[in-house]
Parts: C-alpha cells; sequence; structure tokens
C-alpha cells in the first residue's frame, strides 16, 4: 500500500525522496522510499521524525487512510 498522503507531502514541498533519506540518516534513498511504497513499517518515532521534515501532522501523513477505512467498516 503505498502511503499517497506522504508522497503527496513530500512532492508539494518540492522534496525529493533523496533529501528525505538523508535527512533521516539512511545510506541509501531505498530506505525512504520502501517506508513511502509501505514495503517497510515504520516506527511511530521514525513517522514523528519524518511528519517533522515536512512540517505535517504524523496522523494525515500515516494514519488518516487506515483509521477511515476502519471507522466505516465498525459502522
Amino acid at each position: 500500500m503505498i502511503l499517497t498522503n506522504l508522497r503527496n507531502t513530500r512532492i508539494s514541498q518540492g522534496r525529493t525522496q533523496t533529501f528525505m533519506a538523508r535527512r533521516l540518516g539512511y545510506k541509501s534513498v531505498s530506505g525512504y522510499a520502501n517506508i513511502e511504497m509501505g514495503r517497510t513499517k515504520v516506527s511511530l518515532e521514525k513517522a514523528q521524525q519524518i511528519a517533522e521534515i515536512l512540517d505535517a501532522n504524523v496522523n494525515e501523513l500515516f494514519f488518516e487512510q487506515n483509521l477511515h477505512k476502519m471507522s466505516k467498516r465498525a459502522n
């Protein structure tokens, strides 16, 4: 599952995956790209770091879509 909110926020700010990877301390871009593509689960701590870099809300970047889908199923 691609994290579209994360990807769209990054792109709207003109940030590259390379920029994000470097800021997060990854040795290669794939470390960050795998998060965006949903291949790697991100820790809450790492999610908060990403949100800080993008000056965004961690819930909107990572959790909003899943919570919305879950709440629809519950009703």
